[in-house]
């Protein structure tokens, strides 16, 4: 059971937007919080991935919160949680917001930005990733407000493999939309591997609990096995711990028991069923294993406010019909 994917196939991209810019020191744009920029965009997604790609050059990145990293050519920095932030090189007089500098969507071709005081150029592609159905996700809750990677690759290489969705973004062909979003999802698997390569062992949250063989061994058959009627010392027996030495190691990664995490892991796989399959909610409750309808019900509804079949409703797509 590879539980990274299994995670990340719970997480639904619904597209994507890529743009190149050039910047020329000092300059400092500031690009909003996801909703705004959802509003921005024109998405009716539910939360926005945004990220930078360094292609050339150097530059820093801040976060209202606190985050903060320096980016050179081939570093990734994701701002998985859509927090307000601000790029910039040097020490600029003012700082720029994004939606001064291009045009609000639908865009013909995808635009091309350039800014800045003459100085020392900075090449990045910029990005957003639709990303809806949130809830309890396991790892996009748990990942830092401003993830960072150091690819350790060239400028040409992060040029080369960025051309072929920009040219597909540019392009606006039929079917540009699909294979973007597929080209988005692979570059963000990418950019987890290699965060996780890069953690230290002692490092918390889902990701480091991956390195711990005692509670990736639990997630493993907590994933593969949703639907089992699962115990804490039923998993700590196929585990091959002690219940305690479980518990503990959940509590000590996870922040919260085996039990907890299981309900929350199946009522997020009960939210992706509800919008993307046909099956009744009687079925899904099964598949992801709950004794019956009604309490899969009372626990979705405890934990969201809303019952399963609201939820379903509230994700299928309008219809409008046509004038009589």
């Amino acid at each position: 059971m590879d539980v990274l994917s299994d995670v990340l196939r719970s997480i639904r991209l619904s597209g994507a937007l890529l743009f190149r810019a050039e910047f020329s020191a000092p300059w400092a744009v500031a690009a909003p919080e996801a909703s705004s920029a959802a509003a921005f965009l024109k998405s009716d997604a539910t939360h926005l991935v945004l990220f930078h790609i360094i292609v050339e050059g150097s530059c820093w990145a801040r976060t209202e919160a606190g985050g903060c990293a320096d980016l050179n050519g081939g570093d990734i920095v994701v701002l998985c949680g859509g927090d307000a932030h601000v790029v910039g090189s040097g020490a600029p007089e003012r700082t720029a917001r994004i939606q001064e500098l291009i045009a609000p969507p639908p865009w013909t071709e995808s635009p091309q930005l350039r800014y800045g005081g003459g100085g020392g150029r900075t090449i990045m592609v910029c990005g957003f990733l639709h990303c809806d159905e949130l809830l309890f996700h396991p790892l996009l809750r748990t990942l830092p407000k401003l993830l960072h990677v150091r690819t350790g690759q060239s400028a040409d290489w992060v040029e080369a493999n960025l051309r072929y969705p920009l040219e597909e973004a540019r392009a606006s062909r039929p079917g540009s939309s699909s294979l973007l979003a597929r080209s988005a999802e692979l570059l963000f698997l990418d950019v987890l591997r290699r965060y996780i390569a890069e953690r230290r062992p002692e490092e918390l949250g889902w990701l480091g609990a991956l390195r711990d063989p005692p509670v990736a061994k639990a997630l493993e058959l907590l994933h593969a096995q949703p639907f089992t009627t699962w115990s804490v010392p039923l998993l700590a027996r196929r585990v091959g711990v002690s219940r305690s030495v479980l518990a503990d190691q959940f509590r000590i990664y996870l922040g919260q028991p085996p039990m907890h995490y299981l309900t929350r892991w199946r009522l997020q796989l009960g939210a992706r069923f509800l919008r993307e399959d046909r099956e009744s909610i009687a079925a899904i409750a099964d598949r992801v294993g709950y004794e019956s309808e009604r309490a899969f019900h009372r626990a979705f509804k405890r934990h969201t406010g809303v019952t399963p079949a609201a939820w379903r409703d509230a994700g299928r797509p309008r219809v409008e019909k046509a004038p009589e």
